[in-house]
C-alpha cells in the first residue's frame, strides 16, 4: 500500500478496491472527505504495480485540471493540465474537462487504447449533463483498463444513465445507481473530518410589483404561491432593496468574530447572476473597505482569482456559478447563498465549499433566505441520495423535474433574469430580520430569535469558543426556553393586536419607501437609513407602532413637499 497517509474511510474505500481489482468502481463521497487523495493513492498503486501506464483524469472546469495536477505531483504523478498535441515526454497522463472530451472523443479513445490507463471520471454526474457528453465518455473511456468514478452527489434529473455505473432495477420499474463505496456527509461529521454547518435563515417584509402591476407586500417564507416565492427570493436578493446588506452586514460580523481565532478566514457569497455579483461586490466593498475577488464564470483568468483568493487574506470573494463544485477553497468559513438556484444537487455542492475541516472546534455559518424549499434541503444535508433512472414526472412541482429546469436555465447563461429584463417583475424594497437556525439535524425556529440575544449570534459556533455539541445544546436551551415563556404569552391579546398592526404598518412603510424610490431613484435601505435618523428607533422589523407611525408619517410629508 502506498505511504500516502489516509484517513479511515479512504484506507477502508482503498482495501476495498485492492480486493475487488474491478475495472469499473463508484466511490460516493461528501465534499471535503478527500476524493482527489483517493483516488490519487489508487493510481498511485496501480502504476507502481504496473497494473496502469497511464492516468487520464477528467473533470468538470478548467480550474480543476489545474486543481488536479498540483495535487498529483505531491504522489509523484506529472498530469498534463493543459494538454495540447501529443503528450510530452515525462508526463504520467493529462487532464481534460468533461466538454473538451466531447470535442474529440475519438482522439482521446486512441490515447487511452494505445497504453494501459486508468481513467479518474471526477464529479461523474456531469457524463449525464448532455446526450454528447456521456456519448463521449463512453467512446473515449470504453478500451480504459480501469475506470474511477467520484461524485460527491450522485443524484441527477433526467432519464440519462451515468456511463460506467452500474443500476439495479427497483420495484417502482425505476432503476437506481449502486456506489461500491459510499461516505456521506454524516458519517465524515461523525468522524471528524468535515465541519458542521450552521444555518443562518433572514426572512423578513418584501415588496414588488407584479407583471399585472399589482402591488405586493409579504413576508419572506410565509405560505404563497410558486411565483409569488419566487418573486418574493428574488426581491430579498435584489441589491437595492435593504434585505442583502443586511444579511452581508450580519455575514461580515461573523467572518470578522472568527478570524480573530483564524486570521485567514474567507467569505463567500454565491449569487446568481453576472450583475447581481456585481453589485453584491459593490455593497461588501464599502461595508469592509475592501474589494472582494469577484469570479463571474469559468473564463480566462477566473482559475486564477480563485488560486489567488484561496491562497491570500483577503476576507470575500463573489462568484455566480464557478466555485459550487469542486474548487477546494480551504479557508472558506462563511458564505451567503444569495442565488435564485434552490436544487438540492446545487445547493449540496456550494455547501461543500464551506465543510472541509482544518481545526478542531471549527463550525461553518452559511447565511441564507428563510423560504421552505432551500430550509428543507438545509435540514436534508446529511440525506444520501442515488441516481434514480426512470422515474415519473408527476407535475410540476416534481423535485427532479424543477432541479432539471432551473439546472438548465443556470447553464445557459449567467446574465440578468429574463424576467427582470422583460420588465415583468419588480422589487420594491426589502428588509432583513433574523428568522431561524438550523443545526446538526434540528431546526431553532422564529420562537427562539427573542430568545437569542446580540452576544448569542455572535458567539454560535466561533471556533475556540464553542464545540458543535456545545452550539446544539445551546440552541435546544433557547428553545426550551421558549417554548415554556409560549402559554404565557398566548393570554396576552394586546400584544397580538400590536404585532398585527405593526405587520400592517410595515407593509405601509415598504410601500411608501418602494413609491419614493421611484419618484427620486432614491435607495430604499437609503431612505429607511433616513427615516431611522430623524424619527429615532430600530430597524423597521422591530420598530414599534408608534416609530414605524411616525416614519409613515415624515415620509408623507416629504411626499408633500415634493409636490408642492
Amino acid at each position: 500500500m502506498p505511504s500516502q497517509r489516509l484517513r479511515a474511510w479512504q484506507r477502508d474505500a482503498f482495501e476495498l478496491y485492492s480486493r475487488r481489482e474491478p475495472r469499473d468502481f463508484l466511490t460516493v463521497a461528501t465534499p471535503g472527505a478527500g476524493k482527489t487523495t483517493f483516488a490519487l493513492t489508487i493510481a498511485a498503486d496501480l502504476m507502481h504495480r504496473g497494473v496502469v501506464e497511464r492516468i487520464v483524469v477528467v473533470t468538470p472546469t478548467d480550474h480543476l485540471k489545474t486543481q488536479w495536477a498540483l495535487a498529483a505531483s505531491g504522489l509523484g504523478i506529472r498530469l498534463e493540465p493543459a494538454l495540447s498535441g501529443a503528450l510530452a515526454p515525462g508526463f504520467d497522463g493529462y487532464c481534460v474537462t468533461y466538454a473538451g472530451l466531447s470535442v474529440n472523443p475519438n482522439g482521446h479513445r486512441v490515447r487511452i487504447d494505445a497504453r494501459k490507463t486508468l481513467v479518474i471520471l471526477d464529479e461523474v454526474h456531469h457524463a449525464g449533463d448532455s446526450l454528447s457528453w456521456g456519448d463521449a465518455v463512453q467512446e473515449a473511456c470504453e478500451g480504459a483498463v480501469r475506470r474511477l468514478s467520484l461524485t460527491g452527489t450522485p443524484f441527477r434529473s433526467d432519464d440519462s444513465p451515468i456511463p460506467f455505473v452500474t443500476y439495479e432495477p427497483q420495484r417502482d420499474g425505476t432503476k437506481q445507481s449502486v456506489a461500491d463505496y459510499s461516505y456521506n456527509y454524516g458519517r465524515a461529521l461523525r468522524d471528524g473530518v468535515v465541519r458542521p454547518v450552521l444555518f443562518m435563515a433572514y426572512s423578513g417584509q418584501m415588496h414588488w410589483r407584479t407583471r399585472a402591476g399589482d402591488e405586493v407586500a409579504a413576508r419572506l417564507g410565509e405560505p404563497l404561491t410558486k411565483d409569488a416565492t419566487a418573486q418574493a427570493l428574488r426581491t430579498a436578493l435584489d441589491p437595492e432593496g435593504a434585505w442583502m446588506p443586511t444579511v452581508l452586514r450580519a455575514a461580515h460580523r461573523r467572518l470578522l468574530e472568527v478570524r480573530r481565532d483564524i486570521p485567514d478566514a474567507g467569505g463567500l457569497v454565491i449569487a446568481s447572476d453576472q450583475d447581481s455579483a456585481r453589485a453584491y461586490a459593490r455593497l461588501l466593498t464599502d461595508l469592509t473597505g475592501e474589494r472582494p475577488t469577484v469570479v463571474l464564470s469559468d473564463e480566462a483568468g477566473a482559475s486564477g482569482r480563485i488560486a489567488e483568493f484561496s491562497a491570500s487574506m483577503s476576507p470575500w470573494m463573489v462568484a455566480v456559478r464557478m466555485v459550487s463544485e469542486g474548487v477546494d477553497v480551504p479557508r472558506l468559513a462563511v458564505g451567503v447563498y444569495a442565488t435564485t438556484i434552490a436544487t438540492p444537487l446545487f445547493f449540496a455542492q456550494a455547501v461543500g465549499r464551506f465543510v472541509r475541516a482544518r481545526r478542531r472546534g471549527e463550525t461553518a455559518s452559511v447565511f441564507l433566505p428563510s423560504v421552505a424549499g432551500l430550509l428543507a434541503l438545509a435540514a436534508d444535508l446529511e440525506v444520501e441520495r442515488d441516481h434514480v433512472v426512470g422515474r415519473p414526472v408527476k407535475d410540476e412541482d416534481d423535485l427532479f423535474a424543477a432541479e432539471a429546469e432551473m439546472l438548465a436555465r443556470a447553464q445557459a447563461g449567467e446574465s440578468a433574469s429574463a424576467e427582470l429584463e422583460q420588465g415583468t417583475y419588480q422589487a420594491l424594497g426589502s428588509e432583513a430580520d433574523f428568522d431561524r437556525v438550523l443545526f446538526d439535524g434540528g431546526e431553532y425556529a422564529a420562537q427562539i430569535s427573542d430568545s437569542l440575544d446580540d452576544d448569542d449570534l455572535d458567539f454560535l459556533g466561533i471556533p475556540g469558543l464553542l464545540e458543535a455539541d456545545q452550539v446544539a445544546e445551546l440552541l435546544r436551551a433557547k428553545r426550551s426556553k421558549a417554548s415554556a415563556a409560549a402559554p404565557r404569552a398566548a393570554t396576552r391579546t394586546a400584544e397580538d393586536v400590536a404585532h398585527e398592526r405593526r405587520s400592517e404598518l410595515r407593509r405601509e412603510l415598504n410601500g411608501l419607501v418602494g413609491a419614493w424610490h421611484h419618484r427620486t431613484g432614491q435607495p430604499h435601505g437609503v431612505t429607511h437609513a433616513q427615516l431611522r435618523t430623524e424619527t429615532g428607533g430600530p430597524a423597521a422589523a422591530q420598530a414599534t407602532v408608534e416609530q414605524l407611525q411616525r416614519r409613515i408619517d415624515l415620509l408623507r410629508r416629504w411626499a408633500l413637499r415634493a409636490s408642492g
